[in-house]
């Protein structure tokens, strides 16, 4: 049987998930193109972690975005177990403080019934308390969802990319796409910074870049992306008020609202705003006073003490993709023949993309008539790194025993083993990550996610990297540039 040749542009949690639904297929050979230098460091690393219940999408106005939102949420329940991924399901209630916000808030009961979304519905002020002690008093009564979940963006990314690689998925980063190459009507390939990539389908999942991706394909040339900044501020861990469900105030036509979670690790986090940036600002991620003011006055409405600015660890902000009527462009054409879009994906694009990756599997099927063969050795299933944090301490000794770099602690916030840190480093080899970097650690071991945000392990971990890979310290590298550390000295000395 011949294989169709499926070059996929963007590792995001679109392009991921569509890599690992592809690479169940002998039908396939998968290439998962990344510009940058790991995995998942576009729309998908910053934003709210919600998988949404999809009460708040409207049928009538985007049919296919409600469809998918509500089979992703399904979805991702056994994605997660699967792929080990952290995850919680607290269920959500939406908050309104006046009559005019439960008006709007009761319309997302009927669009529940409408969506087949189960166990939606409006609860008073009392049930309100009870289900969420910490609301704020200004709630007058709410609209619950019990089928809401958060997840680890960043890791859920990074779980799928390993296990499609596992499944026979070939990842290249540090790869941009320049431009897709046709000749006679087809797809031949992409164009890239390192060379011509061949191709038989090109899928266009490339985020925030993807109406650029789609125009050098010589389609929807109209449509244009416009940047959505949300900003958003993280507290510590021990703050005193900490929601046990995902509380927000009521949508709007431009906003889901303001949200106040805890994250699967255990950190307090309010956001995001809502701001149309100007179409060439797509790598504005600066956060402004602005915007944290406005975020901590909002979550007044929703909790009934908001913790200090003094316990704040971060504030940073993501971009999300806004499309032209917030209608996702998903297709396959005939005219380049395998050329396929997956761009547009705005909220709720993370809770659909288990279903969106399904979705263009049989869109691939049904317009290029493909018959699908499964693979019989498919491996459904990849395991986290192994922790200490959160272990008793006999299990502990029993790691130290097998290994004594657990015993080695490296990040006291977050509690993190030298050996995790070693394990990570290996997995990033594994699936093809040629540089090392400090925030691909971060966002696999946690190392620099605590109060002191890396102050003390950053270091430490730069040490690591530079004896594991063999580079000097002062190249190691944080996200893009190099840290710095080093021998200070050498350069009064005129070293290098």
């Amino acid at each position: 049987m011949s294989r169709l040749r499926v070059l996929v542009v963007g590792a995001g949690v679109v392009g991921a998930s569509l890599a690992r639904v592809l690479s169940r297929y002998e039908n396939f050979e998968v290439t998962l193109v990344e510009k940058e230098p790991d995995v998942g460091w576009g729309v998908s690393k910053a934003n709210t972690s919600i998988i949404h219940p999809c009460h708040e999408e409207d049928p009538s106005q985007h049919p296919l975005r409600a469809r998918l939102c509500l089979e992703g949420n399904r979805a991702w329940r056994r994605w997660v177990r699967e792929l080990d991924i952290p995850s919680t399901w607290p269920g959500e209630i939406i908050v309104y403080t006046t009559p005019e916000e439960e008006r709007e808030a009761l319309k997302y009961v009927k669009l529940a019934e409408a969506n087949g979304v189960e166990g939606v519905r409006a609860i008073d002020k009392n049930e309100l308390k009870t289900l969420e002690p910490s609301v704020s008093p200004e709630a007058v009564g709410g609209v619950y969802a019990p089928t809401a979940g958060l997840i680890s963006p960043f890791e859920a990314v990074v779980a799928i990319v390993e296990n499609a690689v596992d499944n026979g998925v070939r990842l290249l980063v540090e790869t941009e796409v320049l431009d897709v190459k046709t000749r006679g009507g087809r797809v031949v390939g992409v164009e890239t910074n390192r060379g011509f990539l061949e191709a038989d389908l090109v899928v266009n999942a490339a985020g925030l870049q993807a109406d650029s991706i789609s125009h050098k394909a010589g389609v929807e040339r109209d449509f244009y992306i416009t940047p959505r900044k949300g900003q958003y501020v993280l507290f510590d861990e021990d703050v005193p008020v900490k929601p046990g469900k995902i509380l927000h105030t009521t949508p709007t036509p431009k906003t889901k609202g303001l949200y106040a979670i805890v994250t699967v690790h255990g950190n307090l986090m309010l956001g995001p705003t809502a701001e149309d940036l100007p179409r060439d600002a797509r790598e504005d991620f600066s956060t402004t006073a602005e915007g944290v003011d406005s975020i901590l006055r909002e979550a007044r409405r929703l909790l009934r003490e908001v913790p200090g600015r003094d316990r704040i660890i971060r504030v940073f902000a993501g971009l999300r993709p806004e499309p032209p009527g917030g209608a996702w462009l998903i297709k396959a054409y005939q005219e380049p023949w395998g050329f396929v879009n997956a761009a547009g994906i705005r909220s709720p694009g993370l809770t659909a993309a288990p279903a969106i990756a399904e979705y263009i599997l049989s869109l691939i099927s049904r317009e290029y008539d493909v018959k699908l063969v499964e693979k019989k050795g498919w491996r459904p299933f990849r395991r986290g790194i192994t922790r200490i944090k959160g272990r008793s301490m006999e299990e502990v000794d029993e790691l130290v025993r097998s290994n004594p770099d657990y015993g080695e602690v490296v990040c006291y916030c977050k509690m993190v083993s030298k050996a995790e840190v070693l394990e990570a480093i290996e997995r990033m080899r594994k699936i093809g990550v040629k540089t090392i970097t400090l925030d691909g650690l971060k966002f696999r071991t946690y190392v620099g996610f605590g109060k002191c945000q890396g102050s003390f392990c950053r270091p430490r971990i730069a040490g690591i990297v530079s004896e594991a890979v063999g580079v000097p310290l002062k190249d190691v590298v944080v996200k893009k540039a190099a840290y710095g550390v080093g021998d200070v000295k050498s350069l009064w000395r005129g070293g290098v």
